[in-house]
């Protein structure tokens, strides 16, 4: 068993996040949700097809269409098309394994859950952002949405100081 370093990552020589990967049925689809709701352009498109890719990736001759868009904090969010016709949606239910969500912090999660339910995203729940009531985010205000291809985004608004 490897033993607690005081700094996060250093065990496996991580020093940050570099970024967050989704594979979407259509860039055009996902990035009509994330620049308008950002309102921001996405940095890259392209398509990857180099042949390390193929490597990687473990499907021979594979072609990507791609986008790179900026995240608050720094953080670079990276969708992927694959020109694959075998492809098939993940069920979108929180409880099954595999399933990743996306938390961005917000200053105000209501505001925030309106801009994105009026780009296009399908509210959990539909009242809105719910109140923590316990434990080490008691106070803060969180709310789960469905974007594009079932990915799930949560809205985090830290709790009052």
């Amino acid at each position: 068993m490897a033993v607690a370093s005081e700094v996060s990552g250093a065990i496996a020589g991580a020093s940050a996040v570099h970024h967050i990967g989704v594979s979407v049925a259509s860039i055009d689809g996902a990035l009509a949700f994330w620049e308008s709701f950002l309102g921001v352009r996405a940095r890259w498109r392209t398509t990857l097809d180099r042949p390390y890719l193929a490597a990687v990736v473990g499907i021979p001759g594979v072609s990507i269409k791609a986008a790179f868009v900026d995240l608050p904090g720094g953080v670079v969010l990276e969708l992927l098309d694959y020109q694959t016709p075998e492809k098939q949606a993940n069920p979108e239910a929180t409880p099954n394994p595999g399933n990743v969500h996306l938390c961005l912090a917000v200053a105000d999660a209501e505001r925030a859950w309106r801009r994105a339910v009026d780009c296009g995203a399908r509210p959990v729940s539909p009242g809105g952002p719910i109140e923590i009531d316990g434990g080490p985010n008691a106070g803060a205000r969180t709310a789960y949405l469905r974007i594009h291809d079932g990915v799930t985004l949560e809205l985090f608004q830290r709790p009052p100081a």
